[in-house]
C-alpha cells in the first residue's frame, strides 16, 4: 500500500483540508510555501493515463475549490497546479497528485527555461502529436 493510500486508509496522519468521496486533499509535509497542498483521488491510479474521466473531473475540481482558498483565504496571488507524471518527471510517489504551490510576487520561483525549436523540428512534433 503507498503512502498516499495509508493517509486516505487513516493510518498516517495529514492535515486534511478537503475530502469528499472521491478525492482528499492535505497539506504537504515538505512545503515550498504555507499552504502547499496535494489534492489526490481516493482510488489508487498510478498516473493521468490511468486514471477514469469521472476520477479526474473530481480532482480537478477539487484543485479548483482549494485554489480559489488558497488566494482568498491565505491571501496569495496566485499558485501553481503541478503533476509530475511517472518518476523521470520527478513523480516519488507512484499515486496520482495534483501540487497545488501557493505563489506572491517576488517569491524567489522561476518558471522552467524557455526553448526553441530546431528548424523543421516544430511541423514534426505537431505531426507526430496530432497522429
Amino acid at each position: 500500500m503507498c503512502v498516499f493510500c495509508k493517509i486516505i486508509a487513516g493510518e498516517i496522519p495529514a492535515y486534511k483540508v478537503y475530502e469528499d468521496e472521491r478525492v482528499l486533499a492535505f497539506l504537504d509535509i515538505t512545503p515550498v510555501h504555507v499552504g502547499h497542498t496535494l489534492v489526490i483521488p481516493k482510488k489508487h491510479v498510478a498516473n493521468l493515463e490511468a486514471i477514469e474521466s469521472d476520477d479526474l473531473t473530481a480532482l480537478i475540481l477539487a484543485v479548483k475549490k482549494i485554489g480559489k482558498k488558497i488566494k482568498e483565504n491565505l491571501a496569495y496571488d496566485g499558485y501553481n497546479v503541478l503533476e509530475n507524471n511517472d518518476p523521470v518527471a520527478g513523480q516519488v510517489i507512484s499515486h496520482i497528485h495534483f501540487h497545488l504551490i501557493p505563489r506572491k510576487a517576488g517569491d524567489g520561483l522561476n518558471r522552467w527555461p524557455d526553448n526553441k525549436y530546431a528548424e523543421g523540428e516544430e511541423e514534426d512534433t505537431m505531426n507526430k502529436l496530432k497522429s
